[in-house]
């Protein structure tokens, strides 16, 4: 196996500006490592810094201290000191991101928003939008929407939606925040054998799963994460 993700003394804390400066410590000096093919689950109660943690494998917060390094094009990169045109580049080839919310593009067909993601590598037009449909068709999205921009779909369409979108590239890192969150059984179990496939194909998956038995389906181990304290 390869490792994909290295995490190495990764300390986060958010200071209220609006507040006093009031500094809320979330991470402290964490460290972990992910394989190829391997599903890793954040667990802990809330606020406890698993949806930070996840942010910050994708680029999007910077840690106070620490690294935060992912496998891409065969070489370690560092996300707390990459180019921002690098960490855009990462995000297009490497590492996939399915958060709870779909932040839905007015006038943009669903079609077009779950195959953009292909359509980006270089993927012919033709056959993004085929995988697109054949996603949302995978995760009962009737034919009739495909084509309408779905701003105005129920929470559970927008959410399979930005599902499809997230699993339209074969990422060699997928982080999935809560994907299966206000899911019917019969679509949850979809979503599952997702993950289970892009696990298979060797993708290393990190991912937050409130649902006991969803986590016992998908990670091979689970990761504790733990309050922290603020100083005295």
């Amino acid at each position: 196996m390869t490792t994909m993700i290295r995490v190495e003394d990764l300390s986060k804390t958010f200071v209220l500006h609006l507040q006093a400066g009031t500094r809320i410590p979330v991470l402290g000096h964490l460290a972990l490592e992910v394989e190829t093919g391997e599903c890793v689950a954040l667990h802990g109660p809330s606020g406890v810094g698993k949806s930070t943690l996840l942010r910050s494998l994708y680029g999007n917060y910077l840690p106070d201290q620490g690294r935060v390094m992912v496998r891409h094009r065969g070489e370690m990169v560092d996300l707390a000191t990459a180019e921002p045109r690098q960490i855009l580049e990462i995000r297009r080839e490497t590492v996939g991101y399915v958060s709870q919310f779909l932040r839905a593009i007015p006038r943009v067909p669903t079609l077009e928003i779950v195959g953009e993601p292909a359509r980006a590598l270089g993927l012919p037009t033709d056959e993004a939008l085929a995988r697109a449909r054949a996603l949302l068709r995978r995760l009962r999205i009737p034919d009739d929407l495909h084509d309408l921009a779905p701003a105005t779909f129920s929470g559970g369409e927008q959410q399979r939606v930005n599902i499809a979108r997230g699993f339209a590239v074969d990422y060699p890192i997928l982080l999935l925040d809560e994907p299966t969150a206000s899911l019917d059984a019969a679509n949850r179990d979809t979503v599952l054998e997702l993950i289970g496939e892009a696990r298979d194909r060797g993708a290393a998956v990190v991912g937050i799963f409130h649902d006991r038995n969803v986590r016992e389906r998908v990670a091979d181990r689970i990761f504790e994460l733990h309050e922290q304290r603020p100083a005295a």
